[in-house]
């Protein structure tokens, strides 16, 4: 580390004479080549690279210290490309065959559409360990310029032989998303529409003959992690999945053939509460958008996969990371971030489908001069946490966006930030042109047990006092399913759906009335629901003609630890207090149907009863047929939409934590989920 600290000094002092905004971006470089995070940089080079006029260029590793996203290919032109043309010829044309297509080596065109500028430069300076592949004699410009050629051979054979296995162009406009339920064959959006039903209006499968679900077919995903918790975008008889953690795929939606796929490596030393999660993609007329777990914003060609752009939403060495997937509509794409665990300031942000610009941003913990900044205590606002790590709702004819917001930071303890803690563990219903706040409801003021307001909002129609309302519905990780008017933010009602010791009512306006003896404490609290929540960010499904809501439900509880903490930006929290699942306490997980004009629960569908349940249930599907899919642990089951007997069970042999989608290819309807890694198809036998 000293000798590159005097490397660095001795490469900044050459630099005095150029630009400060020029030097300022090295000095940013140098120090987080100083702090390790660029040890794909071997040291001469990276000195050698700070230069002016240098063909690496390192400007971007000031943003994102992400070697292999950020530094890129800026050579191009003309004479660019035919001096690549022929170092082409000389150096690599005797193994990947005249125009790159390959030969005894792999076809260079399709690894240059599927892999970042970066990987092709350093597979032919340093050579790729385990294979044939060797450093190449080339100069740094000389990579660049045969990448150049290798480049333009990949749009020449695009213009010319189309998009492979592709008959046509993907074009998704904002109007048919919007008109969803005219188009029951995709699955457009992570719930399916904009109002967060997760409800399909395909009736091929039945109740009556959902017991003859088969397996169609299998596509094995890719993924550092146990499980993956991707929703399936359908959109042109196409499958778009991501793939933990840095990758997307589409698949043809008949036969799970790959058509395209992407990678887009994230940094190793991220900080993440839970695991390495994307929870999917959003689509919106030729582009595929993902957030990435180093807090960027992606959008790919949808045909191609290839990228578009990318903007940075956060800088994940403060603790920002993003797991959900955004919610495209008009011609912007709006998307949430997650670290309320390492003293972030959570935020919503908008930016343009076209190009990528920040459009607005909504702070979900308000700073000084802005409405609620007094409910932090001191400098408590600066870390509070309060991400947005799921997807929303979309409401056109209000142009209203409802979105969920986390927990306060630090999650246990509320001492360090007294203070209701707006707009955590809210709904924050805002202007989806500008990003103002028309109206807010907080379930759980000043929370100590870390329930999120994460949950899928759900926009409905229902009765009320007599008259039709249009309701917001939300079954919440606090054990109360509520009703709120989602054009005023009227409280209307909260009934519990699960088990829950922590409020004794709610006041006419709806502020929970707390029970004292519910409290965190040094010695420990008993308190219903346990810390992952009566439910979570795991979906429901709402069937607007039965006005009934499905929900996966936990009724546990956890003993509550509170203790003195002290919390720092990028640094993790969790560990100043503790809670646990209190072993001597019976649990059940289950799925129950509750009516969305009363909150009362209709039936129940037990999972699985024991002292401590230690699985959960990755989301909800309903459908016209009368059936409500769910997964739990290894099974996918079928439920009777309106009893909630089962009708079918199969074991798909890997956790199930993800929820389920339906879409269909001609008269075949098909039921897609991941298990594990696996994406399964299933769908009737052909007779049916």
């Amino acid at each position: 580390m000293g000798l590159v600290f005097v490397a660095a000094l001795v490469a900044l002092a050459a630099l005095a004479i150029i630009s400060s905004d020029a030097l300022a971006w090295r000095a940013r470089v140098v120090r987080a080549k100083l702090l390790g995070e660029l040890p794909e940089l071997p040291l001469a080079d990276f000195v050698r690279w700070l230069a002016p006029e240098s063909p690496v260029y390192l400007g971007d590793l000031a943003k994102n210290p992400n070697v292999v996203s950020a530094i890129t290919n800026f050579i191009s032109g003309k004479d660019s490309v035919e001096r690549g043309a022929r170092l082409y010829g000389t150096s690599c044309s005797s193994c990947h065959g005249d125009g790159g297509r390959g030969k005894s080596g792999p076809d260079l065109v399709s690894f240059i559409g599927n892999n970042t500028d970066w990987t092709f430069f350093a597979a032919v300076k340093w050579g790729r360990p385990g294979t044939a592949m060797s450093a190449q004699p080339l100069a740094d410009r000389e990579i660049w310029e045969t990448h150049a050629y290798l480049k333009q051979r990949l749009l020449d054979t695009s213009s010319t032989e189309g998009t492979p296995a592709m008959a046509a162009q993907i074009k998704v406009e904002a109007a048919s998303i919007l008109e969803s339920g005219k188009r029951p064959n995709e699955w457009l959006t992570f719930a399916g529409n904009y109002a967060g039903h997760r409800h399909s209006h395909l009736s091929s499968i039945s109740k009556q003959n959902v017991r003859k679900l088969r397996v169609a077919w299998v596509a094995q995903l890719r993924s550092t992690n146990e499980f993956l918790e991707a929703s399936p975008i359908v959109a042109s008889n196409l499958v778009f999945v991501t793939e933990s953690p840095d990758g997307v795929v589409a698949l043809d939606a008949a036969t799970g053939k790959k058509v395209w796929e992407f990678r887009r490596p994230v940094p190793t030393n991220l900080p993440l509460c839970c695991g390495p999660v994307n929870r999917g993609v959003a689509i919106l007329n030729d582009s595929v958008f993902v957030g990435t777990l180093d807090a960027h914003l992606v959008a790919l060609n949808a045909s191609t996969g290839r990228k578009k752009w990318e903007t940075r939403v956060a800088d994940f060495r403060d603790g920002y990371s993003m797991t959900g997937a955004p919610l495209a509509l008009g011609d912007r794409v709006v998307v949430g971030v997650a670290g309320g665990e390492f003293g972030i300031r959570g935020f919503i942000a908008a930016y343009a489908a076209s190009d990528g610009r920040l459009l607005w941003k909504f702070n979900t913990v308000p700073g000084p001069g802005e409405a609620g900044h007094d409910t932090w205590a001191g400098d408590s606002w600066k870390t509070g946490g309060a991400p947005t790590w799921t997807t929303g709702a979309y409401d056109a004819n209000l142009n209203l966006l409802y979105w969920g917001v986390g927990n306060p930071a630090p999650p246990f303890q509320s001492k360090e930030r007294a203070g209701a803690n707006l707009f955590s563990n809210s709904v924050v219903a805002l202007d989806s042109g500008s990003g103002e706040l028309r109206w807010h409801y907080q379930f759980t003021p000043g929370d100590e047990h870390d329930w999120d307001a994460v949950q899928q909002p759900v926009l409905a129609e229902i009765p009320w006092q007599g008259q039709p309302r249009a309701a917001l519905l939300w079954a919440n990780r606090n054990g109360f399913f509520y009703a709120i008017d989602r054009q005023t933010g009227q409280f209307l009602f909260a009934r519990p759906f699960a088990k829950q010791t922590w409020a004794a009512g709610f006041t006419p306006d709806g502020h929970p009335i707390v029970r004292p003896e519910a409290k965190s404490s040094r010695k420990g609290t008993l308190v219903s629901p346990a810390v992952g929540g009566a439910t979570n960010w795991w979906p429901p499904s709402y069937d607007a003609g039965r006005r009934l809501m499905y929900v996966p439900t936990i009724d546990a509880a956890s003993i509550y630890f509170a203790s003195e903490v002290h919390v720092a930006k990028g640094e993790r929290a969790w560990e100043g207090s503790t809670s646990i699942f209190s072993g001597n306490q019976s649990a059940l997980a289950s799925i129950r149907a509750i009516e969305a004009g009363t909150g009362n629960v209709r039936w129940e569908a037990p999972l699985e009863r024991g002292a401590d349940i230690t699985h959960f249930v990755g989301g909800v599907l309903s459908t016209a047929g009368g059936v409500v899919f769910a997964g739990y642990y290894h099974e996918f089951l079928a439920f009777d939409s309106d009893t909630g007997r089962t009708l079918w069970r199969i074991r798909l042999g890997a956790r199930l934590n993800a929820p389920p989608v339906a879409y269909a290819v001609g008269r075949t309807q098909f039921i897609a989920v991941i298990a594990g890694n696996t994406l399964f198809a299933l769908s009737l036998p052909p007779m049916d």
